[in-house]
């Protein structure tokens, strides 16, 4: 029997409005960037390009460190690089267990052989000091992991406090700020962060692939003074900055694409300048706050340290948190997200992000968003989520 080859036609993926909690849609300079002519990876040109991409990260991360370039990879692939090549098996690791992706970070270092001392955290709230300073002090732990900005929680973690009273018991703090580098205040250097890990789905505004990560000189010298090496050869970060240093040894391929993306979405962030790139995603998150509790929906979290860039919004009592979802992508091609663990089926998860980070955009969704709840049988304020949004705005 004869089988028939399948046609497939030219891909075109359907046009649609990212507002969730990443990716996000991208500035049309960058995905031009993703389309310019291949060099090889030792190539000279390529070369100052790498170069360009490493001042850049420097740029967003505020810090002097030597050390800044991505990791080839989603930005898990950056935070696995980081915990895997500082930790050995039998090293203790305390981890801020306050979402989804301190719950992440735990599994990762359990996976790297470590003991992990979780400070668990109800979502929606901040770490406790004080419960964090005493598994500090029971632990001992050779790392400290955080989440600053937790996707799930909508929630932003203040660091500056966890970070001192880990140093204070000689520990090195690596720090998820996936979400939050490009789009809010992130201070490596003046938060005296040892370990930093970005991605470039996000506030970054580039399409996921690479996960930017910095680290200080003292970090540098411990992965280079492992007494094995990791278990990932393709994650050793004391590979990969050979790779990225002045010497190029080489490790892998880097992909070439994804780094003129890079590099385009990190000289827009140059270009417009750090505060006023967190101006805007303030302004746009205040408009969207405003806007969906006037329409009578309720936000998770405390107010107090909610993402300036995103808003978990509880599904009220009849609404199908499912069907809404299908309802804006099929009627206005808008994605949104639901949620993760206890809130699943309970939140949706909106996010406003880089290119996206614009009052219009969160007008555009309110309106559509209103129209879809409004068909589903719940009866709200007419326009008012858009009018508050407005106001809000200037």
């Amino acid at each position: 029997m004869t089988v028939r080859p399948r046609r497939f036609g030219e891909l075109t993926p359907p046009p649609r409005l990212l507002f969730g909690t990443g990716p996000t849609n991208p500035d049309p300079r960058v995905l031009r960037a993703l389309g310019l002519p291949l060099l090889g990876q030792f190539d000279p040109a390529f070369a100052e390009i790498m170069n360009e991409v490493s001042d850049l990260c420097r740029f967003v991360f505020r810090t002097e460190n030597a050390r800044a370039f991505p990791v080839s990879g989603t930005s898990r692939a950056g935070l696995e690089a980081g915990l895997c090549s500082l930790l050995e098996p039998g090293d203790r690791v305390v981890v801020g267990v306050a979402g989804r992706f301190g719950e992440l970070l735990a599994e990762i270092s359990a996976r790297c052989g470590a003991g992990v001392t979780p400070v668990p955290t109800e979502w929606g709230r901040v770490i406790d000091p004080d419960a964090f300073g005493a598994a500090v002090r029971r632990a001992r732990p050779k790392v400290v992991a955080l989440v600053h900005g937790d996707t799930s929680t909508g929630i932003l973690q203040p660091l500056p406090d966890l970070v001192r009273i880990a140093h204070e018991h000689g520990a090195v703090v690596l720090v998820d700020a996936v979400l939050t580098v490009g789009g809010t205040e992130l201070e490596v250097d003046r938060w005296a962060l040892d370990v930093c890990v970005g991605g470039t789905q996000k506030c970054l505004g580039c399409p996921p692939g690479m996960a930017p990560i910095t680290y200080t000189p003292e970090v540098e010298r411990l992965i280079l003074g492992r007494r094995r090496p990791p278990q990932s050869n393709y994650l050793d970060l004391a590979q990969i900055e050979a790779y990225w240093g002045p010497d190029r040894l080489n490790h892998h391929t880097l992909p070439t694409s994804m780094t003129y993306g890079l590099r385009e979405a990190l000289r827009l962030i140059y270009e417009e300048g750090l505060e006023p790139r967190w101006a805007r995603h303030r302004r746009a998150g205040a408009a969207l706050h405003a806007g969906l509790e006037a329409m009578g929906l309720r936000l998770f979290g405390d107010p107090a340290h909610r993402l300036p860039m995103l808003a978990i919004v509880e599904v009220p009592e009849g609404i199908s948190e499912s069907g809404i979802r299908d309802a804006l992508l099929r009627k206005h091609t808008i994605e949104i997200m639901g949620a993760f663990g206890a809130l699943r089926g309970r939140a949706w998860r909106v996010g406003f992000m880089a290119y996206n980070a614009e009052v219009h955009n969160v007008l555009q969704f309110l309106a559509a968003f209103e129209d879809v709840l409004s068909e589903a049988g719940l009866r709200l304020p007419p326009r008012a989520g858009v009018e508050a949004a407005a106001r809000v705005a200037g």
